[in-house]
């Protein structure tokens, strides 16, 4: 096997939003895994170089940045110190997000806009200022969004997420289509139930984690550090160079199924 196919980002520079723990974390070293160098960014220091330093052992550079993706300075600022470290950038992930969960009735303005504008407005000028320095350079992008099932389905109790999420899927599509002529590819992972930080709170009621993995096909819920690995690592590559505009969802076949 040659060096290429052991590691199909060799030298790529991958910018991983929200990547100091969960599904960000784990897409993080899924990439430095495949040879890329990874930005890791979020908004504890200490978390930032403890995931950087996991990073480097893979024998990849990191770059530990805050970030506050409700800020577009901080966004810019982000994007600035990649390119002084490693004029370029390949690979976006676009990982950072919150939820709020209460009835949309209780729901205010404020947990509205923070979760709007984590999610959503985030991912657009992560993107934006991304696609600029591809643009600029030439260089063949990767743009991956994280969506969820409520990218297509509604759940209750979650309104800003939901309406975030879906735009997600929206977003995904019109920018695919926009930025196509610039061999940007923009594409969309819908993961499933994951124990997260931000899940914490259901897989603490053992009812609950017993009906959703009777719902889910597979059987159990997806694992943080390993089940969205291939498909991130595909969708960062080149062999997914004629795939845009795309959601995929890593669920265990929960999407597929009406029971």
């Amino acid at each position: 096997m040659n060096h290429k196919s052991e590691k199909p980002l060799r030298g790529k520079v991958a910018i991983v939003t929200g990547s100091t723990r969960g599904l960000g974390k784990g897409m993080a070293l899924a990439l430095a895994e495949a040879g890329a160098n990874i930005v890791v960014t979020g908004r504890t220091e200490e978390a930032l170089h403890q995931v950087s330093q996991e990073i480097r052992e893979k024998k990849v550079e990191s770059l530990p940045v805050k970030l506050d993706v409700k800020d577009p300075s901080s966004i810019k600022e982000m994007v600035k110190k990649v390119v002084e470290k490693f004029s370029r950038i390949d690979i976006l992930v676009n990982n950072a997000g919150t939820i709020v969960r209460k009835p949309a009735l209780d729901v205010t303005l404020d947990e509205w806009e923070t979760v709007v504008n984590t999610i959503l407005r985030g991912a657009f000028l992560c993107s934006q200022e991304v696609a600029k320095v591809m643009i600029e350079k030439k260089i063949k992008g990767k743009i991956i969004n994280i969506g969820s099932e409520t990218s297509k389905f509604g759940i209750p109790g979650i309104i800003a997420y939901v309406a975030a999420r879906g735009g997600i899927a929206q977003l995904t599509k019109g920018l695919a289509v926009e930025w196509a002529k610039y061999n940007i590819c923009v594409n969309c992972i819908a993961p499933g139930y994951f124990e997260t930080a931000q899940t914490k709170p259901l897989f603490s009621d053992k009812e609950w984690v017993s009906w959703v993995r009777k719902r889910i096909p597979m059987g159990r819920e997806g694992d943080a550090m390993k089940d969205l690995n291939g498909t991130v690592v595909f969708l960062a590559s080149d062999a997914s160079d004629y795939i845009t505009g795309q959601i995929i969802f890593v669920d265990g076949g929960l999407s597929a199924s009406l029971f």
